[in-house]
């Protein structure tokens, strides 16, 4: 393992103080460390994996570093893409568990052949139902073009990303960020979704 002298996942003090809480639990809890690794995407951000490991035993290329009394150990694979993250506990305090705020995102275009054709809302319409609600079909929803003016485009969320209280957030780091890479020619996306319809958002 290699000893990190920069925290690369940060964790907030009521996170910390859950986690620790979780280790008291744990057999020989003080030899402990909490893995966190990245092991896919869904949608827009990436899915994690989180477990306690014996600090001595993690593999030679991961990066271990402490964080008060708490030991972190982040596999070699999964240190650029959580580097300025956080460890958080959910902002809904009715949800259980954890959350990690990572302001990296996946490359949801990555690996795929984008070949766009005709006008700009033809070329939207294709990125669309080829490449982006692909994505969102796990989540239950879709994401629906509605206007071109110009260069904005304005776009709509239904199914169950309408009234998700994350479907903000995805269209504006996950959506606009694919339609930027892909159509450079636009230069603003924006929402024009009516959230407060949405009946069964999906969490």
């Amino acid at each position: 393992m290699t000893t990190a002298t920069e925290t690369i996942l940060d964790v907030s003090e009521t996170a910390l103080a859950k986690v620790l809480q979780i280790r008291e639990g744990e057999d020989d809890g003080e030899t402990l460390g909490l893995r966190v690794e990245i092991t896919g995407t869904s949608g827009a951000d990436y899915t994690y994996d989180l477990t306690f490991d014996p600090i001595d035993e993690a593999p030679e290329d991961a990066k271990v570093y402490e964080v008060a009394d708490l030991t972190l150990i982040v596999p070699a694979n999964s240190v650029e893409n959580l580097t300025g993250a956080t460890l958080d506990l959910p902002s809904n305090p009715m949800q259980g568990g954890l959350v990690i705020r990572n302001p990296n995102k996946p490359d949801l275009l990555e690996g795929h052949d984008i070949e766009l054709s005709g006008p700009l809302a033809d070329k939207l319409q294709q990125l669309l139902d080829r490449h982006i609600n692909p994505s969102l079909a796990a989540h239950g929803g879709y994401a629906s073009l509605e206007r071109v003016e110009d260069t904005v485009v304005y776009i709509s969320m239904g199914g169950g990303c309408q009234g998700c209280a994350m479907s903000a957030a995805t269209l504006r780091e996950g959506i606009t960020a694919m339609i930027s890479q892909a159509l450079p020619e636009v230069t603003q996306v924006i929402d024009v979704t009516d959230h407060d319809a949405g009946e069964n958002p999906y969490y």
